[in-house]
């Protein structure tokens, strides 16, 4: 049997989806002035930025998509530049978020409509972006990559986790509980 190279991927993409959420219900009362804790933000781009980008972003594009380029998928106008592309959109839109959010905290009134746009767009993005991922890319490289590569991918994983903080990822998942909870 084949070691599973995407579940740990696919596990992470649930806590993603959370904040996901989140942001697609707190932007749109961003933009009718009904919620204004700037601090979701903030902690939003920071886990988007440590969590999703930082963390996750790390193990597809150094390590996942790395070996899928290696097995003979073009890097250029293939599935894996498609997704590089959008990692980089998403980058944009949580930029715009947080510069507007960083004015609205310095006293710029009408930075609403400009959070939630960035925010929804963002989700958007990243909700389309990860279906196509766990739908797609991901069962794509569980049938190409061949077993000889597998444990070279998954020790890839294990030194961009052995980076973080002992209790990384459960920091994150208590911050976005908080906010569900909210």
């Amino acid at each position: 049997m084949k070691a599973d190279i995407t579940q740990t991927l696919v596990d992470e993409h649930s806590l993603i989806l959370r904040m996901i959420a989140l942001l697609e219900k707190n932007a749109p009362r961003t933009a009718t002035g009904d919620y204004s804790n700037w601090q979701f933000y903030l902690d939003g781009v920071d886990f988007i930025r440590k969590y999703a980008d930082r963390f996750h972003h790390a193990k597809e594009e150094d390590v996942l998509f790395a070996a899928l380029v290696k097995n003979g998928m073009p890097r250029e106008n293939s599935p894996v530049a498609a997704m590089l592309m959008e990692h980089d959109q998403g980058r944009a839109y949580v930029l715009g978020m947080e510069t507007a959010v960083k004015e609205a905290l310095g006293g710029h009134a009408g930075r609403e409509n400009t959070i939630a746009e960035n925010a929804l767009a963002y989700a958007a993005l990243l909700r389309d972006h990860i279906a196509k991922e766990d739908d797609i890319l991901y069962p794509l490289a569980e049938r190409v990559i061949p077993e000889a590569m597998r444990a070279e991918i998954t020790t890839g994983y294990q030194r961009a986790e052995a980076e973080a903080d002992a209790d990384f990822s459960e920091h994150y998942r208590q911050l976005i509980e908080t906010y569900e909870q909210e």
